[in-house]
């Protein structure tokens, strides 16, 4: 069931998966994505691991407010501006931290893949108090901005989801979803309807979709950082990166783990930037040992009233 946490004028839609009593896991999802591109059979390995989770929309994507629209130009061209079109990099991390609000937890463990990697990063840096461990995944180092982020970014890629164009139906949305996952996905995974059917379903459920609002995705990686550095993280901090990510370069997950003291880092073999049903297993197992290195969390407080 959808519920919303507030950070001002923004209402942030979120879910609590299940878990309750566990240790309190917060997941952040990627750029123009929704909440629902969380698998379920990895939500079933992070529960049978002891984790309570939660997983919410970042603004302008899923059932989260979306922005009006303004200039902002092509997320190409979002990222590479000096102003922000619509907010900022700290508005994002203090939308995370609006839902812990919302929930009540004083903490939580942060796993944030691709944006969401970053967002969790930021939200580190910006909110210590409030993370109890962060786990990046496939994600650029926060410290990168405008054209260096393209070194990490596998450029070659970039055009060929610029010819993604399909029907806006329920057969275009799903046939949408499964090219996106196979652009994203190992080149040696075999990508279906069946492991993208799911999100699409759910996505129609709450009358949603993820990857046609190239103006909302564009707001959101034009979101500029005036924050502090990966230096400043202090919660413990697990860098994840798919070895054959084809969107992302490894270099990307060296750099964050060479920031963040103490980090850890670990480039998943045969793993790419979609989260296939193979890796799953392997995912909930590394959170389950970092969060098992982290401080004890403070006690459960329930929902905070609105």
């Amino acid at each position: 069931m959808t519920r919303y946490a507030h950070n001002g004028e923004i209402r942030i839609a979120f879910e609590d998966l299940g878990g309750a009593g566990g240790d309190p896991l917060l997941l952040v999802m990627g750029l123009g994505t929704s909440r629902f591109w969380w698998p379920d059979g990895l939500v079933d390995e992070l529960l049978g691991r002891g984790f309570h989770v939660v997983a919410y929309d970042q603004r302008d994507a899923g059932e989260s407010t979306h922005l009006p629209d303004r200039r902002a130009g092509s997320p190409f061209k979002a990222l590479l501006r000096r102003d922000a079109p619509a907010y900022g990099a700290e508005d994002l991390a203090d939308d995370a931290v609006a839902v812990l609000d919302a929930l009540g937890w004083q903490s939580a463990h942060l796993f944030g893949h691709s944006m969401g990697g970053l967002v969790a990063q930021r939200t580190a840096i910006r909110h210590p108090k409030r993370v109890l461990s962060l786990i990046t995944s496939s994600a650029v180092p926060s410290d990168a901005k405008g054209l260096n982020v393209l070194r990490y970014v596998r450029l070659s890629l970039l055009p060929r989801f610029s010819r993604l164009h399909h029907p806006d139906t329920p057969q275009g949305n799903l046939d949408l979803a499964v090219a996106v996952a196979r652009l994203l996905a190992a080149p040696d995974r075999h990508i279906d309807e069946h492991d993208v059917r799911e999100f699409v379903d759910k996505e129609a459920a709450h009358q949603v979709t993820s990857f046609r609002d190239a103006k909302a995705q564009s707001r959101q990686i034009g979101a500029k950082w005036h924050g502090g550095p990966l230096a400043g993280i202090t919660a413990p901090t697990l860098v994840l990166h798919g070895e054959r990510d084809p969107l992302l370069r490894t270099s990307a997950a060296r750099a964050i783990a060479a920031a963040v003291p103490t980090a850890r880092l670990r480039v998943v073999p045969g793993v790419g930037h979609f989260l296939f049903r193979a890796d799953w297993s392997t995912y909930a197992d590394e959170l389950r040992t970092h969060a098992d290195l982290a401080p004890a969390q403070p006690q459960f407080t329930g929902p905070v009233e609105p």
